[in-house]
C-alpha cells in the first residue's frame, strides 16, 4: 500500500484518461528514447509509458514505499528504478551520458526548482513535459506584460519550445489537491542565448521589477549605451528583447 505523504506533496493521479494525454506530449525521437519519470507514485503514468516500446524508461522516486510497490505490482527491473532525489541526481549518470527527456505528475512545492535543474543540465536533458500547479504552467507560459510573466518565464520561453497543453481538475487526483493543474511540454531548442550572463541579466532584472531597466543594468555594465527597451520595465520584454539587451549589456 502506498500513502499519499503531504511532506512530499503527494497527490496521486488517478484517472488513466489523463495519465494517456500526458504521455502522448512526450517528444519522441530516436527510438528507443531515453525518458526519465520523477515522482512515479503509485505508476499510473508508468505503466502507460512502459507498454511503449519506443520508449527505454526509468523512473526516480524517494518515496520508499512507491519504490516497492512499483517493483511488487509494475515489475520494474531494479535497474530501472532509482531509489532517491532528483534534486540531488547527477543526470549525466542516469542514461550513461546519453540525453534523455523529463516527464512527471510533479510535486508542486518543487515543481519550479525541477524546472531549474532541467535548466541547468539541459546538455542532458532534452525535453520536459508533465504536471504543475496551474498557477505555475500560466507563469512559464506567459507572454510580457502579463502579472504572471517572470524570471521562469524568460528564461523556459528562451531555451524551449514552449506549449500549454491542458488543465486538470482536481478531481483527477487522491487526495484532491485545492487547485487546477495544468500539463505543459517544453522542447529544448537548437540556438539560445549564453544561459550563464543572460541568467544573470534576467534574475537581476526581475529582483528590481518595478525599476526601468536603465537603473539595474548599470550595475552589469556602467559604459551601456543607448538602448530602446532601457527604459522599460522587466515585464514589458520578450525574451527576444532580453537576449538583444543581454548583447548590449555585454559586447563581444
Amino acid at each position: 500500500m502506498v500513502r499519499p505523504k503531504k511532506h512530499l506533496g503527494q497527490h496521486f493521479l488517478t484517472d488513466h484518461n489523463i495519465a494517456g494525454r500526458i504521455a502522448d506530449t512526450v517528444h519522441i525521437g530516436e527510438k528507443p528514447t531515453q525518458i526519465l519519470e520523477i515522482g512515479p507514485g503509485k505508476g499510473i503514468l508508468t505503466s502507460i509509458l512502459l507498454n511503449n516500446e519506443d520508449i527505454d524508461l526509468k523512473v526516480i522516486e524517494i518515496d520508499g514505499e512507491s519504490v516497492n510497490y512499483l517493483r511488487e505490482e509494475l515489475k520494474l527491473e531494479p535497474s530501472a528504478i532509482i531509489e532517491g532525489d532528483f534534486l540531488k541526481a547527477d543526470p549525466s549518470r542516469v542514461f550513461g551520458g546519453r540525453s534523455f527527456s523529463v516527464i512527471g505528475n510533479f510535486p508542486y512545492n518543487i515543481s519550479s526548482q525541477i524546472l531549474f535543474k532541467c535548466l541547468e543540465e539541459r546538455q542532458v536533458i532534452k525535453d520536459v513535459s508533465g504536471m504543475f500547479q496551474r498557477e505555475v504552467a500560466r507563469r512559464i507560459c506567459s507572454p510580457p506584460g502579463n502579472k504572471d510573466y517572470g524570471i521562469l518565464s524568460v528564461l523556459l520561453q528562451a531555451l524551449y519550445e514552449v506549449r500549454y497543453e491542458f488543465t486538470v481538475n482536481e478531481g483527477a487526483f487522491y487526495p484532491p489537491p485545492k487547485v487546477k493543474s495544468g500539463v505543459i511540454s517544453l522542447r529544448l531548442k537548437d540556438e539560445a542565448p549564453d544561459f550563464k550572463k543572460f541568467t544573470v541579466l534576467v534574475k537581476m532584472a526581475f529582483n528590481q521589477r518595478r525599476k526601468q531597466l536603465r537603473n539595474t543594468m548599470k550595475s552589469l555594465n556602467p559604459d551601456l549605451s543607448p538602448h530602446p527597451n532601457l527604459s522599460k520595465r522587466p515585464e514589458e520584454l520578450s525574451w527576444q528583447e532580453f537576449a538583444e539587451l543581454c548583447q548590449s549589456v555585454y559586447p563581444g
